[in-house]
């Protein structure tokens, strides 16, 4: 049995990064791996405890929400107490048997954590649930165009550009995050193993990595039970699920839906909810909801709509609705695309084009067509399922081949 640690900015489900860890965490602990996590804001999920993994919390905002604004910002670039807690973490193991396993570093804890591991002479792999171990929005998004970036990270028309959702300011503060990252934090130059969830974020990020870079693939887990694919006959809604942001594209589902006349409901929260209530005056809002009511929600949709803008690295909303039997929407720039099989389990669309996708949702308002695209998606699915147990069994693969190079 292995020891490995788990680094994760946040100890409980704050989406779908610390929802993949901590369920990956708690899977290996059951597996009867000594399994510890490192993160830095609480609470702690009850779960971790039940199966018993350590857990290490630094005791420290997300740098977002820290109020001391000076104090987050050097968080967010280096922070030191994270860097120590590793080596003390550390000190106890033994490098031959250990796997450092980081998933979220950006938000609370800084690339100080791996830095601390790879001095100490241990073995890194870190899962790629973003790009911002590339770009220094994470994203490889110009929020100010509303569109793909396609700029070289870090170069000169990088550096010029102005591409925050912020201000310029706040893209200078990044690109030092970034500059430190890549230079001190050794992310992702000093790192040699990555764990990829799609093949879209493999092909965005590869030229970024040194040739000697390994590279695993390790889909994330579904949290679904078997049951007979829903019939969505009976449903109406138009469900998307996310946060309410311009990068998501809530507002071209928005406009879509009341271009076609179609019922729409929204899962999550963010700063674009009162344009989608202008563009789309009878949409549902629901704000956050737990896991369950999430897949109740889903198990009442016509379909799944998935409007990102951006490159995503996965999309679990379209696999979770495969998994119920709902087909999904997706736009055609977003790594979910490869989770549906076009006009068999879902459709694709013009990414950023309302009346594309208005016409692909109103295409579903056949029943014939939308029981076809259900009972395909959950077939799809259940071929193959995204269990955590699969997952436990790839990272302990995975960690075998870390260990062995």
């Amino acid at each position: 049995m292995l020891n490995i640690v788990v680094v994760s900015d946040f100890a409980h489900v704050e989406g779908g990064n610390s929802a993949v860890a901590l369920s990956s965490a708690i899977g290996l602990a059951r597996s009867g791996h000594g399994v510890t996590l490192l993160s830095a804001v609480r609470p702690v999920e009850p779960g971790l405890f039940e199966s018993g993994i350590r857990v290490i919390c630094t005791d420290q905002s997300a740098i977002g929400n820290d109020p001391q604004r000076i104090r987050a910002l050097i968080q967010g670039i280096w922070n030191r107490r994270a860097a120590q807690s590793m080596a003390n973490i550390l000190r106890g193991f033994d490098p031959g048997n250990t796997v450092v396993h980081v998933h979220g570093w950006t938000k609370a804890l800084s690339s100080s954590v791996i830095k601390a591991a790879i001095d100490h002479r241990f073995k890194v792999v870190c899962t790629l649930h973003d790009y911002f171990s590339a770009c220094p929005n994470g994203s490889f998004f110009n929020y100010q165009k509303n569109a793909v970036c396609e700029l070289r990270p870090l170069s000169g028309a990088c550096v010029s550009t102005q591409c925050d959702r912020q201000h310029y300011g706040h893209k200078i503060w990044r690109l030092v995050r970034q500059y430190t990252q890549n230079s001190w934090g050794g992310m992702p130059k000093d790192v040699h193993h990555f764990i990829m969830v799609s093949e879209v974020s493999r092909i965005v990020l590869r030229p970024y990595f040194s040739p000697d870079s390994q590279m695993y693939f390790v889909q994330n887990p579904v949290r679904a039970a078997y049951a007979e694919p829903v019939d969505i006959s009976r449903n109406s809604a138009y469900l998307m699920v996310g946060r309410i942001a311009q990068e998501k594209g809530p507002h071209i589902f928005a406009e879509a839906a009341r271009m076609a006349g179609c019922e729409a409901v929204l899962v999550g929260d963010g700063d674009k909810c009162a344009e989608v209530l202008r563009l789309c005056p009878s949409a549902t809002m629901l704000g956050w909801l737990a896991h369950e009511a999430v897949m109740a929600e889903l198990r009442k949709a016509r379909a799944l709509v998935f409007p990102s803008l951006l490159y995503e690295t996965d999309g679990l909303s379209v696999v979770e609705a495969a998994a119920l039997g709902i087909p999904a929407i997706v736009s055609d720039v977003s790594a979910a695309r490869a989770s549906i099989v076009d006009g068999v389990t879902g459709l694709l669309f013009k990414a950023g084009d309302p009346k594309d996708l208005a016409e692909k949702m109103s295409a579903l308002r056949d029943d014939e067509t939308g029981a076809r695209m259900g009972r395909a998606a959950h077939a799809h699915y259940w071929k193959n399922p995204r269990t955590l147990e699969r997952h436990v069994q790839e990272l302990e693969h995975t960690y075998e081949q870390v260990l062995a190079c």
